[in-house]
């Protein structure tokens, strides 16, 4: 099966090179690695490597970039693997998604298992993303090796292309594109099983540059689900609970915020966007004019 991985980036060039040079380590490489970005000042000078690398330009925005990607590799490949720019796959991480579509050809979709989240933290150096890898090697995975998913996170995600077949990425989710890879992934569980295979290992970063304001996200994190509730892709009892728990994060933590989080920015996006729901405005896009 031949296995193409796609990394769109935006203002972090300086992750690009280390994580290829990582991923000349996989015990299975690549056939190749798809660069999708608005232009060639956020990739830098890349060096030569084990697998061909190409580059992808065009518009800024996660889903657009990611198309691009998915565009550019159609009818060429069996499989391919989204990472995000900031993911630090184990070595072995590309051996086992390759074995594990040879061996089900009814899964869709598998994502792996995160052993350690910067996103959800100040973020994490490369080493210390390296050195977490480490100390997962050896530990026992959940009980349930392999579990049934909503959809895939994602900072690490791969797909049957033969299911993909024309699903695009929704590019009504702009910018940071929250919830689309949940929007897309959860679209493939009709042609075949989402899956998270908990032996299959890697590290997010959680690197902060790059991302969208506090304000915008705040927006996100009430409008997008709202959208894809009433688009019918995602159940609303997935989505609604998690509206929930971040409008109750960001009030809370607005009062004593973390660091590295904009909590009053995402508090007032989570407001504005309430008020646009009462109003009966339901535009993901609309985080562009803000």
């Amino acid at each position: 099966m031949k296995l193409v991985v796609v990394i769109a980036t935006l203002g972090r060039k300086e992750q690009i090179l280390p994580l290829l040079s990582h991923l000349e380590g996989q015990s299975r490489l690549p056939d190749e690695v798809v660069i999708s970005a608005p232009d060639s000042s956020h990739i830098g000078d890349l060096g030569a490597f084990s697998f061909p690398v190409t580059t992808v330009l065009g518009n800024v925005g996660l889903t657009i970039q990611r198309n691009a990607g998915l565009d550019y590799v159609d009818g060429r490949f069996d499989i391919i693997t989204f990472f995000d720019d900031d993911f630090i796959p184990a070595d072995n991480y590309l051996q086992r998604i390759a074995e594990g579509f040879a061996a089900n050809p009814d899964w869709a979709v598998i994502t792996g298992r995160v052993v350690k989240d910067g996103a959800t933290t100040e973020g994490l150096t490369w080493w210390q993303g390296l050195q977490a890898l480490n100390d997962a090697r050896g530990t026992k995975p959940p009980r349930l090796l392999v579990e049934d998913r909503i959809g895939a996170y994602g900072c690490n995600m791969s797909m049957r292309l033969g299911m993909v077949q024309s699903l695009r990425f929704d590019e009504r989710l702009v910018l940071y594109g929250w919830q689309e890879d949940t929007d897309f992934t959860s679209q493939l569980r009709s042609r075949g099983r989402v899956v998270r295979v908990n032996d299959i290992l890697g590290v997010h970063l959680g690197v902060k540059s790059g991302r969208v304001s506090g304000e915008r996200f705040g927006y996100s994190q009430v409008i997008n689900p709202i959208y894809l509730i009433r688009k019918g892709t995602v159940p609303a009892n997935y989505l609604l609970p998690q509206i929930a728990r971040n409008l109750t994060a960001n009030l809370v933590r607005s009062l004593k915020p973390e660091s590295y989080v904009d909590r009053r920015g995402r508090l007032r996006g989570n407001l504005l966007g309430l008020l646009h729901l009462a109003r009966g405005r339901v535009a993901p896009e609309y985080i562009s004019e803000l």
